[in-house]
C-alpha cells in the first residue's frame, strides 16, 4: 500500500484517521478544521463527546502480536504510521478467535438506511484496521457501533477497501497542499448539521457567486447565534475573578455580579478596574477576549488567546493589489452612505427631500470613482449633508437638548455636546465588536482598504464599520433620545468636552446589546438574524472575497 503524499514543507508527516473522516464527508470541512485550524462545536459534537466517554479512558494493553488476544480487549488505543501517513486513535481493540483482533468505532448516530455504515465512518474503520495490520496484528474486518440502534456494523477489510483507502488519501493530500479551500457543497443535506456551517457559510457563499450569472433561492441553514452575551464592567475599582465556573465581580471585598462562564463571549472593563490573572487564563481558554475602555468609553485595547490559524486569509489580505482594496472600499462607502440616506428618510420629522435626493446621488458616485481621495471626498461630503440634518430624526419631546449640535456638527476627541458624546460611545461600542469579530475570522483588523493603517488603530474594524454606524450606533443613539432613556443629567460637561456619566452609560450599554439582538431579514440571503450576527456574516464574506471565493465584496444595505 503506497500513498502519494505532496512534498511540501509545513506539511503534517501523518493525517489523523479522523481528518479523514472529515475529508470524506466534505473537503471543505477538512481544509477549514485541519489545515486551517478552525473549529467549533455544536449539539451533535457534544453528543458525541458524551457517547465516547466510556471509551476515551485508556484501559487494557495492547499485547504483543504473538500473544493470544481472545477475549482480551483495550480501549483508547492510539497506533501511528509514519509509512502509511497516518495515525489514529481506536475506541476498542478486541481479541476474535484465531487470533484475529477487531478495532471497533464508536458513532453516536444510526446506519444508512440499507442498514450500512456511513461512507466516512467507513473510511475511518479502515483506517484503524490498516494501523493494526502496520503494528503486526492480524484485522480481517472492523465494527463501528451505532449508539442510536446499539447495533454493530460489520466492515471487511479487502482489496477493494484497501483500494479505496488508497484512493482517498491521494485525494486528500491534494486538498491538504492547496492553500484555498475546495468551494462548499452545493445544496447538500450535510450542511445544516455541520458544526462549521457558520464559519463556512455554504450557501451563502455560493449564492454570491452565482448571483451575477442568475438568481438563486436560498436555504435557510444559517448557523444560530451564538447564546454567550458580553459583559460589561462600569464600577470604578471593581475587580474581575472567576470561582467555580463562574465570573464574579467584586466590589469592597463582596460579589456584586455573577455570571457563567459558558455564558460569556467578552468582557468589558471600564475606566479603573481590575482583572485576576486566573481570569485572563480562563477567558483566553474560552476564546472570550478582555477588552480596555477608558472610564469615557474610548476602546483602547484588548487581550485573547492565540491569534487565529488562517495564515492564508491574512496573506490574501496582506497582499490585495491596490485596485481590489479600493473596489472593497468603494462598496463600503456606498452601503454607508445608502444606509444614512434610509435612515434619514423613515426617521426625519422635517424637510430632507432634498438631502435624500443628494445621498441617492452620491451613493451612485461612490460607486464610479477611480481614487481612494476621491472615495473619501464623496464620504466626507455625504457626512456633512447627513449630519447637517440629523437632529431632524429626533423627537421633540427628547428629554435632552441637541441642538448644539446643530452648530457643532459632528465632533469629537473631546465631543462637544451630548449628542456627539453618544456618537462616540456607540462608535466606539461597534468597533470594539467587529475588532473581536474580525480576530475570530482571521483577519488584522489594523490593516484596512478605506482607512490608513496607522498605530494603534484597527482600520478593517473601522472600514467594515462604515455600513454598520447608520444601522447600529446611530439607531441605539435615536432609540435613546426618542424613548427618553438618557437626559441632560446623563451628561457631564468640563473643559470643552461632554462625556456620559455613570448612569447614562449604563443606558447606552443596555440600548446598544437590545439593538445587536434585534432581528432582521439579512438583505442578500432572506432569512432571518440579529444584528449581532449579521456582523459575523459580513466579516466572512469579506474573508471569502479575498480568498477568492466571491467575486466581489457585497455591503450590507437595508432595504
Amino acid at each position: 500500500m503506497t500513498i502519494i503524499r505532496p512534498d511540501l514543507p509545513g506539511l503534517p508527516e501523518t493525517v489523523p484517521a479522523r481528518m479523514v473522516n472529515e475529508f470524506t464527508y466534505c473537503p471543505r470541512l477538512f481544509h477549514l478544521e485541519w489545515v486551517q485550524s478552525r473549529f467549533t462545536a455544536n449539539d451533535d459534537v457534544e453528543e458525541g463527546l458524551y457517547i465516547h466517554r466510556v471509551v476515551d479512558t485508556q484501559a487494557g494493553d495492547l499485547p504483543d502480536k504473538a500473544d493470544a488476544w481472545e477475549g482480551r480487549r483495550a480501549t483508547s488505543v492510539w497506533l501511528t504510521s509514519t509509512r502509511l501517513g497516518l495515525t489514529g486513535k481506536i475506541d476498542l481493540v478486541e481479541g476474535d478467535a484465531g487470533g484475529k483482533v477487531v478495532p471497533v468505532d464508536y458513532k453516536k448516530g444510526r446506519p444508512t438506511d440499507d442498514g450500512g455504515a456511513w461512507p466516512s465512518d467507513r473510511v475511518q474503520s479502515l483506517i484503524q484496521a490498516l494501523l493494526l495490520r502496520e503494528s503486526g496484528y492480524d484485522v480481517s474486518h472492523a465494527e463501528i457501533w451505532y449508539a442510536e440502534v446499539r447495533r454493530r456494523i460489520k466492515i471487511t477489510v479487502d482489496d477493494d477497501a484497501i483500494a479505496e483507502i488508497v484512493e482517498t488519501l491521494r485525494a486528500l493530500w491534494k486538498v491538504a497542499g492547496s492553500e484555498q479551500a475546495p468551494a462548499p457543497l452545493v445544496n447538500s443535506p450535510k450542511c445544516p448539521r455541520c458544526s462549521l456551517v457558520g464559519i463556512c457559510l455554504p450557501d451563502e457563499t455560493n449564492a454570491l457567486a452565482v448571483r451575477a450569472r442568475e438568481r438563486t433561492a436560498l436555504r435557510r441553514v444559517m448557523a444560530p447565534d451564538r447564546h454567550s452575551r458580553p459583559v460589561y464592567v462600569t464600577t470604578q475599582g471593581a475587580t474581575v475573578g472567576v470561582r467555580r465556573g463562574r465570573l464574579e465581580v467584586f466590589q469592597d471585598g463582596a460579589v456584586a455580579a455573577t455570571f457563567r462562564l459558558i455564558d460569556v463571549s467578552q468582557v468589558c472593563l471600564f475606566g479603573n478596574v481590575s482583572v485576576s490573572t486566573q481570569a485572563v487564563r480562563e477567558l483566553m481558554a474560552r476564546e472570550a477576549p478582555l477588552l480596555w475602555f477608558t472610564y469615557g468609553g474610548w476602546f483602547c485595547g484588548m487581550a485573547e488567546g492565540l491569534p487565529a490559524k488562517n495564515v492564508e486569509l491574512r496573506r490574501a489580505q496582506y497582499s490585495a493589489p491596490p485596485p481590489a482594496a479600493t473596489t472593497i472600499a468603494k462598496a463600503m462607502i456606498a452601503g454607508k452612505i445608502h444606509n444614512s440616506r434610509v435612515l434619514l428618510r423613515r426617521n426625519s420629522r422635517g424637510d430632507v427631500a432634498a438631502v435624500v435626493d443628494q445621498l441617492r446621488a452620491l451613493v451612485t458616485s461612490a460607486r464610479g470613482v477611480e481614487t481612494i481621495p476621491s472615495l473619501l471626498g464623496i464620504e466626507g461630503t455625504a457626512a456633512r449633508l447627513y449630519f447637517g440634518k440629523f437632529t431632524t430624526m429626533v423627537a421633540s419631546a427628547a428629554k435632552v437638548d441637541v441642538s448644539p449640535f446643530d452648530e457643532n456638527g459632528r465632533a469629537r476627541r473631546p465631543p462637544p455636546d451630548p449628542l456627539n458624546a453618544l456618537l462616540s460611545f456607540t462608535y466606539s461600542l461597534l468597533i470594539k465588536d467587529l475588532t473581536t469579530t474580525l480576530h475570530s475570522v482571521g483577519l488584522d483588523p489594523y490593516l484596512g482598504f478605506l482607512h490608513r493603517p496607522r498605530f494603534g488603530r484597527p482600520a478593517l474594524s473601522l472600514d467594515l464599520a462604515e455600513e454598520f454606524r447608520p444601522l447600529i450606533a446611530e439607531s441605539v443613539v435615536l432609540q435613546l433620545l426618542n424613548n427618553g432613556e438618557v437626559r441632560d443629567s446623563s451628561f457631564v460637561s468640563r473643559a470643552g468636552g461632554c462625556q456620559l456619566q455613570a448612569d447614562g452609560r449604563r443606558s447606552v450599554l443596555r440600548a446598544y446589546e437590545r439593538r445587536l439582538d434585534h432581528e432582521i431579514t439579512h438583505p442578500h440571503f432572506g432569512y432571518r438574524v440579529t444584528y449581532r450576527r449579521a456582523l459575523e456574516v459580513q466579516a466572512r464574506m469579506l474573508a471569502a472575497h479575498l480568498l477568492g471565493e466571491l467575486p466581489t465584496y457585497t455591503p450590507f444595505v437595508t432595504r
